[in-house]
């Protein structure tokens, strides 16, 4: 899902803006919006892997009927 949040034309536009802008000012506006969105995104995509594994450790734990 955090591919597909940068992959379409508005998040390929963000990170224009933000890293290959020609001006300055585009870049520091939206170099920290851009970072900032990179860390939610792994930071949700870590979370969803903690739980993942959780679940399959509590699946594989328990017995089958």
């Amino acid at each position: 899902m955090s591919v597909a949040l940068f992959a379409n034309p508005l998040g390929i536009d963000v990170i224009h803006s933000a890293f290959f802008s020609g001006e300055a000012l585009s870049r520091g506006i939206w170099a920290p919006i851009a970072l900032a969105g990179f860390a939610i995104c792994t930071l949700l995509m870590l979370l969803e892997a903690v739980m993942r594994a959780m679940i399959w450790r509590r699946s594989v734990r328990s017995p089958t009927v």
